[in-house]
């Protein structure tokens, strides 16, 4: 069974390249990918940024290279018509001390 480190997520920022159409076919597929992140327990949040072209995908991955293949998988990378920029992002929440800074 993979472990999935629960104060570690990763944020794939989506941006338009010059590639960039608006093709149903590949917005379709992009929804597909992501609703199979969804089922997998992986996806925490997505959608387009409301005030700049592009958008975020924040999932849950065993590594940062599990974190790229699925960042590469996404049909909006593998058609180019989107880049990426991939971040790590350590949760901070009460049940983990706010990774141990006290207020």
């Amino acid at each position: 069974m993979m472990h999935i480190e629960e104060d570690i997520c990763y944020v794939i920022l989506l941006s338009p390249t010059e590639q960039d159409r608006r093709d149903m076919e590949i917005i379709r597929a992009h929804v597909r990918h992501l609703q199979e992140l969804d089922r997998q327990g992986r996806l925490i949040l997505c959608g387009p940024f409301d005030d700049a072209p592009g958008g975020m995908v924040i999932i849950r991955a065993a590594s940062l290279e599990e974190a790229v293949s699925i960042a590469e998988s996404d049909p909006y990378v593998s058609t180019g018509i989107r880049s990426y920029v991939l971040r790590t992002w350590c949760l901070s929440h009460e049940g983990n001390g706010h990774l141990g800074i006290v207020g």
